[in-house]
């Protein structure tokens, strides 16, 4: 290794001329402490919403280089994995706490009188968001993913969960399941649980025990599912039914399937593996490219003919005949940063959006310490680096957790929630993804892709 691939020094900051920071918001009190992790971003108009364990910040970004805090919200509980809908905010709840209130405490999963799931906030004043409802799902709510119905009145909350123990009444094995939260939207209060659709009957691969994330295409009725040792493609057609279509695994190379994003097209995605669940040094020579990587999936299509329903459909004849698409998950290629870092800096793939240009897939990643990257997989075959940032360990003696959890473009901008550092606005300037600052849209979840239209 030369000294250009040497691991920056602590708090050292490298790019490529392509990529430049241009605002960064320190966290501050009452989540400034270094337990305090924040996670997650969701946005809607001039507002970034971001999750920290302790609760969850709005900005204000009317501004992208001179970003303010209009309010923050103490509401304790991990990870705190955030999600908007008009005046809707989602917050999730995987830890056991004494209560569903934001004053509770840590308490042990193993007393069934223990709370974990999803609450929900009223947002239409943004500097005093409004606490309205608890929703409690079986082992939590590590992540959830909003699925709006398809006449708009109804949003469903898919919850991912993991983690099932014998112990707990709440949360008992084999969990092969998610569990689906209906809320009207005009009635936000009335939110429950419908169903908790079983996705691995046969016990999934490595014992998967529930899936750590959902990400939903609804215009093209489509979600891939990252669920621990599998990956799966799911029908959400019927929202309220998810039906698993594909499912792929990787003994070789994946160990902790999760999460996962589509191409604009429905023709693609990309699954991470979080190898080491995110507190760990990965990025070296050591782990090697193809671990703790993201993996390339084409999304093949085919039509089958079959005999439907109705009249003559027993025979295959008459009107009930049709055709119906299948689907399948094909493996392409594995992608990872090219970086060598140090091990004091917990490395690995995390959670980014695509960004929209015309006829490219191209998409901006988190790494956590590894800094964010921005990369082109048009050839699934053959993905490659175009600009990258990333800033030195927090400290060259020994790993402390921090580093990019979410890098997302949203409307002209990568805004990136840092663990430790706050949040840090970027500006990519590319004439390969130059089309892209002149989309715009009102509304951001990542875990719930919209299609970009206006081209």
């Amino acid at each position: 290794m030369d000294d250009s691939d040497a691991p920056l020094g602590v708090d050292e900051i490298a790019s490529t001329p392509n990529l430049k920071q241009i605002a960064n918001l320190p966290k501050q009190a009452p989540f400034d402490t270094a337990s305090a992790y924040n996670t997650d971003i969701a946005f809607q108009g001039n507002y970034a919403f971001a999750g920290n364990y302790d609760g969850f910040t709005i900005y204000d970004i009317k501004k992208p280089s001179s970003p303010k805090i209009l309010t923050q919200v103490y509401c304790a509980g991990s990870q705190n994995d955030i999600s908007v809908y008009g005046n809707l905010l989602f917050l999730s709840t995987d830890s056991s706490r004494s209560d569903d209130s934001c004053e509770s405490v840590s308490q042990s999963a193993a007393l069934k009188e223990s709370w974990e799931g999803m609450k929900i906030f009223d947002i239409s004043n943004k500097k005093a968001p409004k606490y309205i409802k608890s929703v409690e799902t079986y082992c939590g709510s590590h992540t959830h993913t909003l699925v709006p119905s398809k006449n708009g009145k109804t949003v469903y909350v898919y919850v991912s969960s993991y983690s099932p123990n014998a112990n707990f009444p709440d949360c008992q094995p084999p969990h092969d399941s998610i569990s689906i939260i209906e809320v009207p939207v005009k009635k936000p209060t009335s939110a429950k649980v419908i169903s908790t659709p079983n996705l691995f009957p046969d016990g999934g691969y490595r014992n998967t025990s529930g899936c750590h994330d959902i990400t939903a295409y609804p215009a093209k009725d489509l979600a891939a599912g990252a669920c621990m040792g599998d990956g799966i493609l799911l029908d959400i057609s019927d929202r309220a039914n998810p039906v698993v279509i594909d499912q792929v695994q990787d003994a070789e190379n994946f160990a902790f399937w999760h999460s996962a994003t589509f191409n604009n097209a429905g023709t693609k995605v990309v699954f991470t593996d979080e190898l080491g669940g995110g507190g760990a040094a990965t990025c070296n020579d050591t782990i090697g490219p193809k671990r703790g990587a993201n993996a390339i999936y084409d999304v093949e299509t085919k039509k089958i003919n079959h005999p439907g329903k109705g009249k003559g459909a027993d025979k295959g004849k008459g009107k009930g005949k049709g055709k119906e698409k299948t689907y399948e998950l094909s493996f392409a290629s594995y992608y990872k940063i090219p970086r060598t870092n140090a091990n004091t800096e917990n490395c690995v793939a995390h959670n980014g959006s695509l960004i929209p240009v015309k006829g490219k897939d191209i998409m901006v990643q988190a790494w956590y310490q590894g800094g964010i990257s921005v990369w082109d997989f048009t050839d699934s075959a053959n993905p490659v680096e175009i600009a990258y940032w990333e800033r030195g360990p927090l400290s060259d003696e020994r790993l402390i957790l921090g580093g990019s959890w979410s890098a997302y473009w949203y409307n002209g901008y990568i805004y990136s929630s840092d663990i430790q550092k706050g949040l840090d606005v970027l500006k990519l300037t590319d004439k390969r993804t130059k089309s892209a600052e002149r989309v715009k849209v009102k509304e951001l979840n990542v875990q719930s892709q919209g299609s970009y239209q206006s081209w």
